[in-house]
């Protein structure tokens, strides 16, 4: 996959600031890897303590299903294209007062 380049004023839109914008997509870029690990180990975990006679037929799903993570976007890449699409909610320090009240 090729690197892309992007709007910063878009990103910048968002917020107001495209340094706020940056650790945004940063913490759910983060939530997103970390989300995907814990699949991807609960789904290879089964394949744990089975013999080795069947070790051929369970490497194959195992790399197939290793295959499908790493065919998708890359967490930093869904990050951004989620704060475009206004699908992140973040609350910064100025809404704290309000949730509050």
């Amino acid at each position: 996959m090729g690197v892309k380049s992007l709007n910063l004023e878009k990103i910048q839109d968002t917020t107001g600031n495209v340094y706020e914008s940056i650790v945004i997509l940063s913490k759910r870029a983060r939530q997103i890897a970390a989300q995907e690990k814990m699949e991807l180990d609960e789904k290879l975990k089964y394949f744990e303590g089975f013999e080795e006679e069947e070790e051929y037929t369970f490497n194959e799903e195992q790399e197939r299903i290793t295959k499908e993570y790493e065919a998708r976007n890359h967490p930093t890449q869904r990050a951004v294209d989620e704060l475009l699409e206004e699908k992140i909610y973040y609350r910064g320090p100025e809404n704290e007062e309000e949730d509050k009240g």
